[in-house]
This record gives structure tokens, C-alpha cells and sequence, in this order.
């Protein structure tokens, strides 16, 4: 390994050790196990090296927000095992091929989506674990189903063959303490899983809330800039 790779290597393993004595933290304050609260990196704008130092530290999820570096990345790392979970805005005409590629799409948001997902799902030839986005903030261009409309949605998801309903994910809103929305975010979770108790993930916090996030029962916490540094500008 060069002297850089091993430098970021080791940068990599350090941020990581941080970022899961925090989950376990948090975990203590809120009575759970951390064994309950799955680490999904995310690695937007970073390179496919970056994703293989990851999964040699230990790291299994891989997020991922824009589809064509999605794609290139899980093609350029396809013998890692790894699970990718594609957590942004998902365009209706790129739902099959998304669903070629992630193993897990949170960002479910209209049932526009359903019949794309499903195609791809069936091409892939395994089910599509799916999340149920919501909005906690109804801000443009954020993506997320309005709360009244989650369950609605959530119901037509389970019905779609291929498609396994999962849960649901949130992003906290801008400029507002994130802990009351994922209380909110809490009670729309339960109300999903009143239509499938499988339903029982809830994909919630970053590198800022992960804290609050835990506390309101997050199942996976979704990683950036607290792993992998500052995200890099790309022009």
C-alpha cells in the first residue's frame, strides 16, 4: 500500500472508531444495544478507493445519492461485499436501473416509483428492499412524502411484487432542532409498521444528529463528512 493509501487508511479507521463509539453513546443514553444500529457511510463524491479502504476497516453499507456515480462505483467495487443503499432524490425514469444495481432504495417518495423498481427488481431476479422517504419539513426539492400520505404509500409499496417494504427515512429539516422531527419521524414509523411489523427500520441522522436520531429509534444512521472528511468539491 503507497504512503498516501496508508494515510488515509489510517484517517479512515480513526474517524470510524469515532463515529461508532458516539452510535455506542448513544445507544447507553437511550437503553439500547448498539448491535440495533446499522452504520451506512456515505460516500457521495468520494472515490471508489475510499469505498474499498471502508470495507477493509469492517464497513458492510455503502449510501450512495446520484445515480450514474452510483452505478460506476458498484461496478468498480463489485467484489466487495458490501450492500449499497440509494438515499437520494430518485428520478421515476431511472427507478429500474437503480434497482439493478442498490440493494436497499430509502428514498421512496411517490408511487410513481413502484412500477420502475418493481421491473428492475424483477430483472435483477431478487427482491428490493424499499423505504418509505418522509418529509419533515415539506421544503422543495428535498424529496419525502408528506406525513398524511406515508401510510397510503407504504401500503401500495407492500403490495408491489418484488418490492419489500421495510420502513421508512427522514432527513431532519434545516435550520431546526432535528430532535422533535424524529419523534415525529418515530410515530410515523410505528404507523407503518402497523401495516407489516417487518417494516421496523427507520433510516435517520447524519453526522450532526445521530444522537437524536438513536434516541427516536433510528435503525441506521447515515454517515458522511464525520468518516470521510469534507466532502470534495466537484465542478
Amino acid at each position: 500500500m503507497s504512503a498516501p493509501a496508508a494515510d488515509r487508511r489510517q484517517e479512515l479507521a480513526a474517524n470510524l472508531a469515532a463515529v461508532r463509539e458516539r452510535i455506542a453513546g448513544a445507544c447507553a443514553a437511550a437503553g439500547r444495544d448498539p448491535a440495533e444500529v446499522t452504520l451506512v457511510v456515505v460516500t457521495k463524491f468520494f472515490p471508489a478507493d475510499d469505498v474499498r479502504l471502508l470495507a477493509d476497516l469492517g464497513v458492510r453499507h455503502v449510501g450512495e445519492n446520484r445515480h450514474q456515480e452510483a452505478e460506476a462505483k458498484v461496478a468498480a467495487c463489485a467484489d466487495l461485499p458490501l450492500e449499497w443503499h440509494f438515499i437520494g432524490t430518485l428520478q421515476s425514469n431511472k427507478a429500474a436501473a437503480v434497482a439493478g444495481y442498490a440493494d436497499v432504495v430509502e428514498s421512496v417518495d411517490r408511487a410513481k416509483l413502484l412500477s420502475g423498481l418493481a421491473r428492475g427488481a424483477h430483472e435483477r431476479g431478487r427482491p428490493l428492499d424499499c423505504l418509505v422517504q418522509v418529509s419533515l419539513d415539506d421544503a422543495a426539492g428535498r424529496g419525502g412524502a408528506p406525513v398524511d400520505e406515508v401510510v397510503p404509500l407504504a401500503g401500495r409499496l407492500r403490495e408491489t411484487e418484488g418490492l419489500r417494504l421495510r420502513g421508512v427515512m427522514a432527513v431532519a429539516p434545516l435550520g431546526a432542532p432535528p430532535l422533535p422531527a424524529f419523534e415525529r419521524l418515530q410515530e410515523v414509523a410505528a404507523a407503518v409498521r402497523s401495516l407489516d411489523p417487518g417494516a421496523s427500520w427507520i433510516s435517520a441522522g447524519m453526522s450532526a444528529d445521530l444522537e437524536d436520531a438513536v434516541r427516536c429509534g433510528a435503525t441506521h444512521v447515515r454517515i458522511g463528512s464525520a468518516v470521510l472528511g469534507p466532502r470534495p468539491v466537484i465542478k
